[in-house]
């Protein structure tokens, strides 16, 4: 993983930063950007990339179970689109959400929660943070914790 902090991005030095982070063959991206937002103790944010998957496990969340069921991707796929945000969780520690939309060789496309995503052959993150931090809240009649903007 390569970490660049851009100077005077997403608004002035003292309110805002952007973060790029290019994550290189390999390793998992769920768990790299997990670790990455707790480090640097990124209470609030935006995430986006591009770039590729040798293997991925995406999820959807089943609302009777309260579980995600797994959307193995055993092929190499483009990430066409990940986004995401940054969030304390309610012990304070600043989590990841993911979703992603990968592209498979013939065009098709797959979707959903990121559970886990091996990186072939970059994954290129941008991540526009706020000094300020957000909080989700677990929301017993969903079964999540939920972003809680107040």
């Amino acid at each position: 993983m390569r970490v660049h902090e851009l100077e005077g991005a997403a608004g002035s030095a003292k309110t805002a930063k952007t973060i790029v982070v290019a994550l290189g063959k390999g390793e998992e991206a769920v768990a790299v950007l997990a670790e990455l937002v707790r480090a640097r103790r990124l209470g609030a944010g935006r995430v986006t990339a591009v770039g590729g998957f040798s293997r991925a496990t995406l999820g959807y969340f089943d609302r009777e179970r309260r579980t995600y069921l797994p959307i193995p991707v055993t092929d190499q796929v483009e990430v066409l689109s990940l986004v995401g945000d940054i969030a304390d969780d309610e012990h304070g520690a600043p989590t990841v959400h993911l979703h992603a939309v990968v592209g498979a060789r013939d065009g098709s496309v797959r979707g959903g929660h990121l559970l886990e995503g091996h990186v072939w052959p970059t994954l290129e993150v941008v991540i526009d943070a706020s000094p300020e931090h957000l909080r989700k809240r677990l929301d017993p009649a969903v079964g999540l914790a939920l972003l809680s903007p107040t």
